[in-house]
């Protein structure tokens, strides 16, 4: 039942009515409720704030990627969050041109699988780059052979071992890759009216760019949902001190491989001796044969040692130091 006015409050409110202070249209509208259109197909399962937790997860993933990926390509690698939506299935899947790169990856412990799609020109490029080239995509697109496939895997894999670390504050997952799928239609993981979340990364290998997108059904991360939120993201995110990040970079550093080398001693031949040089030919050298060697890590010299062999390898025992400030 609605409020009961009073007498005075009713005289009140027809004086105001009648001196034209208050507009009986504007009431009516101020009482009618606003009627927001609801699409059945299309239900909107990720919210706004969904959608900025998975921006902030693959952003770090993004990051990550930056890093590790010019491991393997031997060049510059930028790559940043462009976007992220919401649409159903069949319209990512029809949005694919033919042939794609579509990495289907299972995401353990969650149910079901996740899609990376990856633009055919970067596809092309990596190529190029695995196997000696400038890194340049053809002009004209086709099929991936076998062995490209192969290569093309081997980089999908380490992209989604790199997935860990991000989902870390929200689920540890063991994802593998399960294949890789070049034709859409056959990469039908779910129904096509079911919702996903799309988000785009703007992905630049040396002077070529183009997007990697990252597909995960609602199916997928639905018992993870309350999780993926600002504050709880927050909330789960661990601070380090100073000296535990310290700590953690001195142990991925003791891991880097640095190469050393042995150097017996050197000498200057002419190139008339260098092309005749035959087998038993003797060049001298500027050390003695008791002489310690020279140990170089990179190229700075580090230690001095004496030659030797352990089993049947050749070998250097480390007699001293050699310190910065020498």
């Amino acid at each position: 039942m609605g409020e009961v006015l009073s007498q005075n409050e009713i005289d009140s409110l027809l004086a105001a009515l009648s001196t034209g202070e208050l507009d009986a249209d504007e009431i009516q509208k101020k009482d009618e409720r606003q009627v927001r259109n609801y699409d059945f197909a299309r239900p909107a399962k990720f919210s706004k704030e969904h959608l900025r937790t998975l921006e902030i997860i693959y952003e770090h993933y993004g990051r990550l990627l930056s890093t590790n990926l010019p491991l393997y390509l031997r060049k510059n690698v930028q790559i940043s969050v462009a976007s992220s939506e919401t649409v159903v299935f069949s319209e990512f899947s029809n949005a694919l041109s033919n042939p794609v790169i579509l990495g289907i990856v299972n995401f353990k412990p969650l149910q079901g699988q996740i899609i990376i799609e990856l633009a055919p020109n970067l596809g092309f490029a990596m190529i190029d780059r695995m196997l000696g080239g400038q890194g340049v995509p053809i002009d004209k697109e086709r099929d991936y052979s076998d062995i490209e496939l192969i290569i093309l895997e081997k980089i999908m894999v380490v992209c989604m071992q790199l997935m860990k670390d991000p989902w870390k504050n929200v689920v540890d997952i063991e994802p593998f890759l399960e294949r890789i799928e070049t034709n859409p239609q056959f990469a039908q993981i779910i129904a096509p009216n079911d919702m996903i979340a799309i988000i785009t990364l703007n992905v630049k290998i040396g002077d070529v760019e183009g997007f990697m997108n990252v597909c995960l059904p609602f199916l997928t991360v639905e018992n993870v949902m309350d999780k993926l939120n600002t504050k709880f993201w927050y909330s789960t995110m661990k601070e380090s001190s100073d000296e535990d990040y310290s700590r953690y970079v001195e142990a991925l550093i003791r891991r880097v491989d640095v190469p050393v080398k042995a150097v017996l001693g050197q000498s200057r031949i002419t190139v008339n001796d260098f092309v005749n040089l035959q087998c038993g030919d003797i060049i001298r050298l500027d050390t003695k044969a008791d002489d310690e060697l020279r140990i170089y890590v990179g190229n700075i010299k580090k230690f001095m040692a004496m030659p030797g062999k352990q089993d049947d390898n050749y070998a250097f025992r480390v007699t001293s130091v050699i310190r910065e400030e020498e």
